[in-house]
């Protein structure tokens, strides 16, 4: 099923996000994650690219245990710039044969040593990617935002210009880049519309478990972190337990708002931990 069509057919979406094993040995684990978070019963389950395209190989087999064996919607991440353009067109007809229907399409970043970016055999921005997999037909095709702007992006206002240059390229939806701090995310809801961007925007949201993974990953998505935040982590950070418990607490805090300011969707960055999205599932059973 389009996520498209979930997206119009509910007035709020629930949806978790994963990531295929680093290495071959651990795809039993992965596995176990997914069938344990599929059991939840979210409307769909994303499964990333890798950084670099480094897990890519495991990605379209990944999202087609998703559907084809749990029968949930399954988004399969793709990036452009670590692979040619005819790697791409390999890879999309991979997934169709698959019967995967749904791609997030985003640039990814720019392997180190590559001295040559852009050259002609790859796409530059994910944009050219949209473009191409519109042109392909059959997909239903998603994007990444930023509520707090891309950090490779001179201003907020370029950062949304590209956004809508996303949308009107052929973007269905959009999955928002982790934040912590919901007002500036309701603030970038309402500088979208402003930019007449229209399409469905998923809320990213991820449960805190490691205060140095959390800090690295803020430094490079460009995430604030509010002072209540900050609070918790160094609170807790050398206490793994109380931390884990704090962060599920503060996602639960932050999707009730979410929920509460009437946003299409909660996307859940679960690092494939299915106690992390269970736990949260069970706190907002009443709401959705």
């Amino acid at each position: 099923m389009y996520i498209s069509d979930i997206l119009k057919s509910k007035k709020l979406t629930v949806s978790f996000e994963v990531f295929p094993p680093k290495k071959t040995e651990m795809f039993a684990d992965v596995r176990k994650a997914v069938a344990d978070l599929s059991a939840l019963k979210p409307d769909f389950i994303s499964v990333t690219y890798g950084a670099g395209g480094g897990t890519s190989a495991h990605t379209a087999d990944i999202s087609a245990e998703i559907q084809n064996v749990h029968n949930i919607t399954a988004l399969s991440h793709l990036t452009c710039v670590a692979s040619t353009k005819a790697e791409i067109e390999n890879l999309t007809a991979n997934l169709r044969s698959k019967g995967i229907e749904n791609i997030l399409a985003m640039r990814g970043d720019i392997p180190e040593g590559v001295a040559d970016f852009p050259n002609p055999k790859h796409y530059r921005y994910a944009c050219e990617l949209i473009m191409q997999l519109k042109s392909m037909g059959g997909f239903c095709i998603g994007g990444a935002c930023y509520p707090e702007g891309h950090v490779e992006c001179p201003s907020a206002e370029q950062d949304l210009i590209n956004l809508k240059n996303k949308v009107d390229t052929g973007c269905d939806f959009l999955i928002s880049q982790l934040f912590f701090d919901n007002e500036k995310y309701l603030d970038f809801l309402d500088r979208c519309t402003a930019k007449g961007i229209n399409v469905p925007i998923m809320a990213g949201v991820m449960p805190v478990q490691n205060a140095k993974q959390i800090k690295r990953m803020c430094a490079m998505s460009g995430a604030t972190l509010p002072p209540k935040f900050m609070r918790m982590v160094e609170r807790y950070q050398d206490d793994a337990p109380s931390l884990l418990q704090a962060g599920i607490a503060y996602a639960t805090d932050q999707i009730v708002d979410l929920i509460t300011a009437g946003v299409h969707g909660v996307h859940i960055y679960t690092m494939n931990k299915p106690v992390i999205a269970g736990t949260i599932m069970k706190n907002i059973s009443g709401l959705i």
